[in-house]
C-alpha cells in the first residue's frame, strides 16, 4: 500500500487539487491510502466561530471535499487533526503513518513570491525525509 499524507487548510481549492493529484497516482483506488490533516492553530481565524468549541477536521469543507473526492475515486481516507505548529504536526503525523510521501498544496505567487515557497512548504521541503509534492492551487488566501 502506497501511503500519502495530504495536509490541507481551508482553502477548497488547494485540497481538491491535492486530491486529484492523490488520484492520479497509478492504481490509485487499490493500492493509495490517503491521509487527510488539518492543524488547528491559533491563526486558524478564518474558520466559522462555532469551531472554537468543536473544533473537528472532519467539519472543514476543504476536508470533506478532499474526502469526497479520493472516496469517490475509490482510495480508502483517513481524517486526523492536530492543533499547534503546522510544520512540525506535519512531520509528525508523516512519520506516526509511516507516510511514503507527503502532497502539499501551492498557492498561487507574484513571480518574486515563486521564488520561494512559503514558510510551511519550505520547511517541510526542507525537513521532511520523504518526497514532498507539491501541487498547483488556487487562491492566495
Amino acid at each position: 500500500m502506497y501511503r500519502v499524507l495530504i495536509p490541507v487548510d481551508t482553502n477548497e481549492e488547494r485540497a481538491l487539487a491535492q486530491a486529484e493529484y492523490v488520484t492520479s497516482l497509478p492504481n490509485a483506488a487499490e493500492s493509495v491510502e490517503a491521509y487527510l490533516l488539518f492543524v488547528f492553530t491559533e491563526d486558524s481565524d478564518d474558520l466559522p466561530q462555532e469551531f472554537e468549541t468543536f473544533k473537528s477536521a472532519s467539519r472543514i469543507g476543504s476536508v470533506r471535499r478532499a474526502q469526497e473526492a479520493l472516496e469517490d475515486a475509490g482510495i480508502e481516507v483517513t481524517i486526523l487533526e492536530d492543533s499547534g505548529d503546522t510544520e512540525d504536526d506535519i512531520l509528525a503525523e508523516a512519520e506516526a503513518y509511516d507516510v511514503d510521501s507527503i502532497v502539499l498544496g501551492g498557492r498561487k505567487r507574484s513571480p518574486v513570491g515563486k521564488a520561494i515557497f512559503g514558510s510551511t512548504t519550505q520547511g517541510i521541503i526542507l525537513s521532511s525525509d520523504r518526497p514532498v509534492v507539491v501541487t498547483g492551487g488556487g487562491g492566495e488566501e
